[in-house]
């Protein structure tokens, strides 16, 4: 297939694409499109930026056309579900300008927004419906959606639900919809857990892979700082000014490391904005616009908020902190690199990150380069596995997962030693407790708030008073 034309797409669907501009299909869309008119279900594996939004859509869009039916009341004909609220939104978008010439309702559901607006828009029904698990999940239970009559069920970033502990909501929804349906899986990455959801939600499936899983792009140019983690706020805002970035994606662990590099970054005098799952959807949608519309040049994001955005034009992506997951470097660095455009993907390596650059390394089958540390910052030649907190002892926001409570004291908090509260600075009272976590044990088991013994005979002992006599002095 060189062009469009020959794939015989309905007539709105083929002057949609011609309006667009789109010309040549993309490797994905090649395999995928001819499949899917066929009525095959299948399991599509392509990096991000190749095409898979177009590759289930003009194939799903084609057969509305071909079977053209009302939107069935507080329902839909299609159920497109995807891992986070930018990407469900960025689909619904594609599907509505694909879909110009055809007159379909194209719904989205997702949370951060109130439910309300999408219940009024789903009492009229919806040929698409573009969602996240979760709010579908709100709007079936709530009555104010069936899933009946879906007749093509599919999942965008297949790999990324699994990540997200999608899997228990994916399995509920699956048992609401009619067994008689085309199911489409697309996934950047092919791990095992996804052969293995295909073979439940799939029925005699067909798989088109363009690269193979866990390839990272071709035109992206990878290095690694190796830095002491105090550092690198300095040599981040340095790389960041230099004359080569136009405009950078960084990477953080969490979503509180992500407010702290923009506000580090503030004192550097580079404008940033955050993105993540802490933020309202207003809140994302205006700092998204921001970037795209290059009011600032610079977004700070999660792994999640990130996943699936498609934004032209990035030069660089920066990896402030690299992933714990292998997999999830792939999928940032593919944010760049696109369209045949080349990219750049730094990353900045502490000591106790050295094991998830072997890991990425590994799983890619490919080394990364070793940059050269700019003078005035020192080398980090130490390889050190990450710490594991000690029971009692709280994570400071830098190095906690997502979604995690905080034990003990806020990053950032009272100094050990340093307490407040009644019987302060008093062995074994309540405002006693370290700022690490609150009481700690000892070897023996013993509460110890001060560091200053460690078995039960170390312990000082507390002298009884003796207690008063009620018995009257007359008595």
């Amino acid at each position: 297939m060189t062009d469009f034309t020959q794939f015989n797409l309905a007539d709105p669907v083929a002057r949609a694409l011609e309006a667009t501009g789109y010309a040549d299909p993309t490797p994905i869309q090649v395999q995928a499109i001819p499949l899917a008119m066929a009525g095959h279900d299948l399991l599509g594996i392509a990096q991000t930026g190749t095409g898979k939004t177009l590759a289930f859509s003009a194939p799903t869009l084609h057969k509305l056309c071909k079977d053209q039916k009302a939107a069935p009341v507080k329902g839909c004909r299609v159920l497109i579900l995807a891992p986070t609220r930018e990407l469900a939104a960025q689909i619904a978008e594609s599907v509505q300008t694909y879909a110009q010439f055809m007159g379909l309702r194209v719904v989205t559901a997702f949370g951060g927004v109130k439910i309300t607006k999408q219940k009024r828009q789903l009492e009229r029904g919806a040929h698409v419906l573009v969602a996240t698990p979760g709010r579908l999940e709100d709007l079936v239970s709530q009555r104010s959606l069936t899933l009946d009559a879906v007749d093509t069920l599919i999942l965008d970033e297949a790999d990324q639900m699994l990540d997200l502990g999608f899997i228990h909501a994916l399995r509920r929804i699956v048992k609401l919809l009619p067994k008689q349906r085309q199911t489409l899986f697309f996934s950047a990455t092919m791990p095992a857990s996804i052969a293995d959801l295909s073979k439940a939600f799939l029925t005699d499936p067909r798989t088109v892979s363009v690269t193979p899983p866990a390839t990272t792009a071709e035109r992206v140019d990878q290095s690694a700082y190796f830095i002491a983690q105090r550092d690198k706020p300095e040599l981040l805002a340095k790389v960041l000014k230099a004359s080569a970035v136009k405009q950078a994606l960084v990477f953080t662990r969490t979503k509180h490391g992500a407010d702290r590099v923009v506000r580090q970054l503030d004192k550097s005098g580079i404008d940033a904005v955050a993105i993540h799952g802490n933020k309202s959807q207003p809140q994302r949608r205006k700092a998204l616009d921001a970037f795209k519309g290059g009011k600032v040049w610079v977004m700070v994001a999660t792994d999640i908020a990130a996943r699936g955005l498609d934004i032209s034009g990035l030069s660089h992506v920066i990896n402030y902190e690299l992933p714990n997951v292998p997999e999830q470097y792939v999928h940032r660095i593919g944010r760049t690199g696109r369209a045949g455009a080349a990219g750049v993907a730094i990353s900045l390596v502490a000591g106790d990150e050295k094991g998830y650059l072997r890991d990425i390394e590994k799983l890619t089958k490919q080394p990364i380069e070793r940059a050269l540390v700019p003078e005035g910052f020192e080398d980090d030649e130490t390889d050190v596995a990450p710490a594991k907190p000690q029971r009692g002892q709280g994570r400071n926001s830098g190095s906690r997962p997502q979604g995690q409570r905080r034990s003990g004291a806020p990053s950032g908090g009272r100094s050990a030693g340093k307490t407040s509260g009644r019987g302060a600075g008093k062995p074994g009272a309540r405002g006693g407790a370290s700022s690490e976590g609150g009481a700690q044990k000892s070897p023996s088991g013993q509460s110890r708030t001060d560091g200053s013994f460690n078995s039960r005979s170390d312990a000082p002992k507390r002298r009884r008073k003796p207690r008063p006599s009620r018995v009257p002095a007359n008595a």
